[in-house]
């Protein structure tokens, strides 16, 4: 499998920013060029499509199926297993922020409870007031990622087009609330 420029360019850069996201540089390599391919590949195309050895092609997709990033797929003709990523950008989008989620946020608000537990939410030291404000937020972002998540794709593409424009709304009813404090001043 000779890859065209622009796929070599892509995986290779897809590579560089999943090392930067905490991801191994060859999970994003394989990630990318499952996530361009039209027909699902096997191990044997990763190897030969990247010149990766295969077994790091084999721990790689370990690593995506383990975040559900890519989806199995047989072949009647063929006993190998098929990879493939999901076709809705919105799925992986949604897949990857629930795997951070479970990964990262929740292991740290669990934590952050339990220290509100065992030290006494109501505590006034500086420290237990930011741990008590750490915990909120993180409530609150984990609320709204729970509300976004349960929204359709497409509306949710309406629902970021709209929040720019309630930004500018929002933006705007400040300037004259100013305006008119200053006229009164």
């Amino acid at each position: 499998m000779n890859l065209e420029s622009p796929t070599r360019e892509f995986v290779l850069h897809f590579g560089e920013m999943g090392a930067r996201w905490g991801m191994n540089r060859t999970v994003g390599q394989i990630y990318a060029l499952l996530y361009l391919t039209e027909e699902p590949l096997c191990a044997d195309d990763l190897v030969e499509g990247l010149g990766l050895s295969r077994s790091n092609v084999s721990m790689g997709l370990k690593e995506l199926k383990s975040w559900k990033l890519v989806k199995l797929v047989h072949r009647a003709d063929d006993r190998r297993d098929y990879f493939q990523t999901p076709e809705d950008v919105w799925e992986i989008v949604r897949t990857l922020a629930e795997q951070r989620k479970q990964r990262e946020v929740d292991p740290t608000l669990t934590f952050l409870r339990e220290l509100q537990i065992n030290h006494g939410k109501a505590s006034q030291t500086y420290a237990s007031r930011r741990i008590d404000r750490t915990a909120q937020i993180i409530e609150t972002a984990v609320e709204g990622y729970e509300q976004l998540a349960g929204i359709a794709p497409e509306r949710l593409e309406k629902l970021v087009a709209i929040g720019d424009a309630a930004r500018k709304v929002l933006d705007f009813g400040q300037r004259r609330r100013r305006a008119a404090t200053n006229q009164k001043a």
